[in-house]
C-alpha cells in the first residue's frame, strides 16, 4: 500500500510540473505576440520542453516583450533634482 501511496505522491508531482510548465510557456507566449493559445498547446504537448522553446523564440516587434519587458511594466521613481 505504501508504494501506491508514493507513486501517488510522485505523479501529482509531474502534474504539477506539466501544468506549471503550460501555463509558463502560455505566458511566454503571450508576452512575446504571438498570443497564449500557441504557447498553452507548446506546453501542454512538450512540458517543460515548450516552456524552454518560447525561451528561445524572437518576440514580435510590437510585442509586449519589446515594449514593457517580460515581466511588465516597471515603475520609475522620479529622481529629486536639486536645483
Amino acid at each position: 500500500m505504501t508504494l501506491i501511496a508514493a507513486m501517488g505522491a510522485k505523479a501529482l508531482w509531474l502534474l504539477y510540473v506539466w501544468l506549471a510548465s503550460a501555463i509558463v510557456a502560455s505566458y511566454l507566449s503571450e508576452r512575446k505576440g504571438y498570443g497564449d493559445r500557441p504557447g498553452l498547446a507548446t506546453g501542454l504537448i512538450l512540458s517543460i520542453v515548450g516552456t524552454i522553446i518560447w525561451l528561445v523564440i524572437p518576440p514580435k516587434a510590437d510585442s509586449k516583450w519589446k515594449q514593457l519587458g517580460p515581466f511588465g511594466a516597471q515603475k520609475r521613481v522620479p529622481s529629486k533634482s536639486n536645483a
